[in-house]
């Protein structure tokens, strides 16, 4: 209860200031979550990033003030964020499939996209299989990206598929510790300021202390506690987990996230399995 009780702390965060920018920081601390997890979970958990929900309810409020008063089609755009009155325009035109001119007839035909409300809900009915792992600092070493947010879910797929393509995959594992504290090839989502800039950091890695090749690059994550998730089948079952963590695990766990990155963890094809190594702190 605790989790929908920070969750909806969040979403009163959101709401009060949709007249002006929003900072996801300051959301993620409502909701007592590291600002690297928290736009992740809300698009996991919503089934919608949070850019768009924010978009989305300005633009049903706007629809709303030009309905119900004499605001200037200007002052509304200038209101809910937009530069100009032509690429408020754009972005009206595109939700509601009419000009905000238009939205002051009678007749109109508009959409509303009501406010999220975060609420309990019976879920669990199949297992999830996990453990607790205590590490101590360690490096990865390997490529890093810098992904574009709001494009993280097309961006990251393409150049794994291009990383096995360029053979990038056995330059890792030609630097493996064979004591690695993860096994498999790293997916890390390493950058700190989810949320804050337009893009961050994502490695594709190897836990290594070898020297680093020419081209990689290199992160030492902290000592931390890590739950970890055993994912049977393919990798493409990883994007499954992360849901149901943040929507069924992490609720009713007696743990929080860790400000430290996640990682996902991809084992030898012939183990068909991958891994998800999520770090916590225990709730206080």
């Amino acid at each position: 209860m605790d989790w929908m009780i920070r969750m909806n702390a969040a979403l009163d965060y959101i709401e009060a200031h949709l007249a002006e920018p929003i900072s996801y920081s300051e959301a993620a601390r409502a909701a007592c979550c590291p600002a690297q997890h928290f736009q992740r979970m809300f698009a996991f958990v919503t089934d919608i990033a949070l850019s768009e929900y924010i978009r989305r309810r300005r633009l049903t409020l706007a629809a709303f003030e030009l309905q119900r008063s004499p605001i200037k089609v200007v002052e509304v755009a200038l209101k809910y964020g937009y530069e100009s009155p032509e690429a408020f325009a754009r972005a009206f035109q595109q939700l509601h499939g009419s000009t905000p001119t238009a939205a002051r007839r009678a007749g109109t035909p508009l959409k509303a996209y009501p406010r999220l409300t975060f609420q309990f809900t019976l879920k669990g009915a199949a297992e999830m299989n996990y453990r607790m792992e205590t590490l101590e600092s360690f490096r990865i070493a390997g490529e890093v990206l810098a992904v574009h947010t709001d494009r993280a879910y097309d961006e990251v797929p393409k150049r794994w598929a291009a990383a096995a393509q360029e053979g990038l995959f056995g330059k890792l594992w030609d630097i493996r510790r064979e004591d690695a504290p993860l096994p498999g090839i790293l997916g890390v989502l390493a950058e700190g300021q989810w949320g804050q800039t337009e893009t961050f950091d994502y490695y594709l890695a190897i836990a290594s202390d070898a020297p680093l090749p020419n081209g990689m690059s290199e992160l030492r994550l902290p000592a931390a506690l890590w739950a970890v998730f055993d994912i049977p089948g393919p990798p493409e079952r990883l994007q499954e987990a992360w849901k149901r963590l943040y929507a069924e695990w992490l609720p009713s766990s007696s743990y929080d996230l860790a400000d430290v990155p996640a990682i996902e963890c991809y084992l030898p094809p012939e183990q068909q399995r991958s891994e998800l190594w999520i770090p916590v702190v225990p709730r206080a």
